[in-house]
Order: C-alpha cells, then structure tokens, then sequence
C-alpha cells in the first residue's frame, strides 16, 4: 500500500475516483492505489460471491463486490472484496455504502498486516457490522470475527475439512468451497 503523500479531503478524494481508471482506498487524508490482485485472489473472491449470491437470492439484502466502496464518517472509503448490506439507506447511494453487517477480505501478502490490523480496527466503528472475514489465500483458513451482543468480537478459525458459517446472515458452507478451482 502507497499513500499519495499530502493530504486530501474527502470530496476531493470522491471526485479523483470518480473520473479515475484505478481505484484508490482513503484513510484519514491519505489516498492509497489498489494493486492488482492473483488468480487465486479472483477465484475465491468468485466463489464467495457465488455461494454468498444463491443464499440472498430474494432477500432485501445486497451483495458487493470490490467494485462498492464501504464508508464511515469522513474516516476511510474502502474497498472490501465482498460485502453485505441490509439497510434501506445503503439504496441512496450507488457508489458508497454506509451500512454493511458482512464485510469480507481475501488476505494477500501485501495487504494481510493491515486488513487484520488497522482496517478491522476502522470497520469496527461500524454500528452495522457484525462480521468480518478474512479469507487466506496461502491454505485453507477463514477467521470470522464476530459481535457479541456484549459488543466485544469473537473470533471463529475454520480449516481444512471444517464447515464454515457466516451467522451475520445465516449461511453455512464447506470450506473447500472457497478453494474450488484453485491453481498451484
């Protein structure tokens, strides 16, 4: 992740993504690139998105991919791989969500330290959030961190041969799944 190294605004921020080929992610000010992703990055991110997009079929809930922004306040607009929003007032807006209650990221080297750090940190300011998944590229393992009632998090490991559930909005599904088509 390289941040452009001066400050700039939100609005500012929206108005150079909006007329931008590449995508940027922002935090507090600073504007970072999107780098491109792997093939296996792409096909779990595809099978997610299609085990994820059978079980909402009619539901009023919506499904994203890494092309919706996710954001809070004038805090961050991020990309996440995957996410699900319920809330009517995710609907007045076609190019921003505010209100998402599954937010999911494929882990790449580059990104890993940071998606389980400081941007779970940042999503936590989410009132609607209740689960966040980190999906790993390297083998089979999906850490689900979860909000209790409590509003403390919770986190769940699934491995090889384990079924994995999303309680954020009731699915469950066995890992190899996720890993379906993989190559090396």
């Amino acid at each position: 992740m390289v941040a452009v190294p001066h400050y700039i605004s939100p609005d500012d921020y929206l108005d150079l993504e909006r007329d931008n080929p590449i995508r940027h992610e922002y935090r507090r000010g600073l504007v970072y690139a999107m780098v491109g992703g792997t093939d296996n990055h792409a096909r779990i991110t595809i099978n997610l998105l299609s085990l994820v997009n059978t079980h909402l079929s009619d539901s009023p809930c919506r499904l994203y991919n890494g092309d919706v922004k996710v954001n809070y306040q004038d805090e961050f607009y991020y990309y996440p791989d995957a996410f699900v929003t319920c809330d009517d007032r995710d609907r007045e807006d076609r190019y921003v969500k505010r209100y998402p209650k599954l937010i999911v990221e494929v882990l790449s080297s580059s990104t890993k330290v940071f998606d389980t750090g400081e941007k779970f940190d940042d999503y936590q300011q989410l009132e609607s959030l209740e689960e966040y998944v980190l999906i790993s590229q390297d083998s089979q393992r999906v850490e689900c961190r979860r909000q209790t009632a409590a509003h403390t998090w919770e986190t769940a490991i699934y491995e090889v041969g384990d079924q994995v559930t999303l309680t954020s909005i009731d699915l469950q599904f066995a890992i190899a799944e996720l890993y379906r088509g993989l190559d090396g």
